[in-house]
């Protein structure tokens, strides 16, 4: 069990997290601090004071009732509090109002051990205090502000009020960080399908630019390494396609009685082999991504093979997606002729899975056997001779297929046929969310 587990495992989630709960530690350990020792001990304080006036004047009328009244004036023209005495009484009636001030509770069973007491606060806030004693009920009014403080709450208030504040500006800020980087994760995807994001400018923080920097750079010298390549493989062909067509001319020249079936065939198939090593080499290049409905180009990528053999084709669902059409005809045509060339029965079928769309090509042929299935897609790679017994190829039908999946970003793998044969699947995932500051015009 570990901690990433139950966190969130996005950047700009990760960074808000990290922000919040710093901040609810602080927010809270901070209130129930200041609640705990301030406000209770300022709230206590101001008990004792109350309830010390109170023991005073309780006194005083025990000893001296003309000099009490004269302290009872004095307290109500200060504004202390106002105090009146009911001789006579015997029983403390219940107050009505709400409970409050703990504290001077406390204070109260202190001063005046023995004697029935009572306090309630009125939504008027006033405070009422009632004592029981000996010879009559002392009732006392004051405001609640003299027992507790009454403002602690705003300083709460002011402290979440800031604390949200800071988390605003923060999360503001971490977006516009968080977008960087999403921009370059995009576009790097982009660049790995072949796709040109000629507006994309490196953006963000100092490190993001410079790999923003670095991943443009990148681009540019896989770009380069890409043109010279199939630019000195498409002048070999056409060099080598020269003396091919004169001998070809040369057999069409030769009498009738000459048989040069042969080399007729020699010929083909040296056109064959060049065709595909200059189809892997060229891959995608010049094809942009358009809107594709991948159904309606599969069904055209598999006419050829359906001519040669017999194939089911099924669409368990529409799917449309970002691709290059004539690549993904191209794959998914060397996936069904390869299926076509070693069984009698091929079915092909398109569906959509949760975020990519899915397309299988299935035979009832020999197959292939597991420890093998990686080696299929290596370029010129040849298997077991069940397999390529009289197929004529160079062994590039695979990894072109794999190399156009994962243009895309997707991938081919191999599995057992429930036809008896082999399986192709190709995953292709469907488009990614284009993220803000990249638009359709820039690409």
């Amino acid at each position: 069990m570990r901690l990433r587990d139950y966190t969130p495992r996005g950047y700009n989630a990760r960074h808000i997290l990290i922000l919040i709960v710093p901040m609810i530690i602080f927010v809270v350990s901070m209130t129930l601090y200041f609640f705990y020792t301030h406000v209770q001990q300022v709230n206590a304080r101001l008990s004792r004071a109350v309830a010390d006036e109170l023991a005073y004047v309780v006194q005083q009328r025990h000893e001296d009732q003309q000099d009490w009244q004269k302290i009872a004036d004095g307290f109500r023209r200060a504004r202390l509090m106002d105090i009146s005495f009911t001789s006579g009484v015997t029983a403390l009636a219940p107050l009505e109002g709400d409970d409050c001030c703990d504290e001077l509770g406390e204070e109260l069973g202190l001063r005046f051990p023995g004697l029935s007491w009572t306090y309630r606060y009125l939504p008027d806030d006033l405070l009422t205090i009632r004592l029981l004693s000996e010879d009559g009920l002392f009732e006392a009014r004051m405001d609640r502000k003299r027992v507790i403080i009454i403002t602690a709450h705003i300083f709460i208030v002011w402290t979440v009020a800031f604390s949200l504040l800071l988390l605003l500006t923060s999360y503001l800020f971490l977006r516009n960080q968080v977008r960087s980087i999403v921009q370059l994760s995009w576009a790097a995807d982009a660049f790995g399908r072949g796709e040109d994001v000629p507006h994309f400018k490196p953006s963000g923080a100092v490190e993001v630019r410079k790999a923003a920097r670095s991943l443009l750079r990148m681009r540019n010298r896989i770009r380069r390494y890409a043109d010279q390549r199939t630019a000195m493989l498409a002048g070999v062909s056409h060099d080598l396609r020269t003396p091919l067509t004169r001998l070809k001319l040369e057999l069409a020249l030769l009498p009738k009685d000459h048989d040069a079936r042969a080399a007729k065939a020699d010929i083909d198939e040296m056109e064959r082999m060049l065709d595909g090593y200059l189809s892997f080499a060229r891959g995608e290049d010049g094809e942009q991504a358009v809107q594709t409905d991948v159904a309606t180009v599969a069904r055209e990528a598999v006419a050829a093979a359906s001519a040669r053999t017999k194939l089911d084709f099924v669409v368990q669902a529409p799917v449309s997606m970002r691709a290059r059409p004539l690549a993904l005809k191209r794959a998914i045509s060397n996936l069904a002729n390869n299926a076509a060339d070693h069984g009698k029965q091929v079915r092909v079928t398109v569906a959509l899975e949760p975020g990519e769309a899915v397309i299988t090509v299935e035979d009832d042929g020999p197959g292939i056997a597991v420890e093998n299935y990686e080696d299929a897609f290596r370029p010129f790679s040849r298997l077991d001779p069940a397999r390529n017994q009289n197929v004529s190829g160079v062994g590039l039908g695979l990894t072109i297929a794999r190399d156009t999946a994962r243009a895309h970003g997707g991938d081919v793998t191999l599995g057992k046929s429930e036809l008896g044969g082999l399986r192709a699947v190709m995953r292709l995932p469907l488009d990614a969310e284009r993220p803000k500051g990249i638009t359709d015009e820039d690409d």
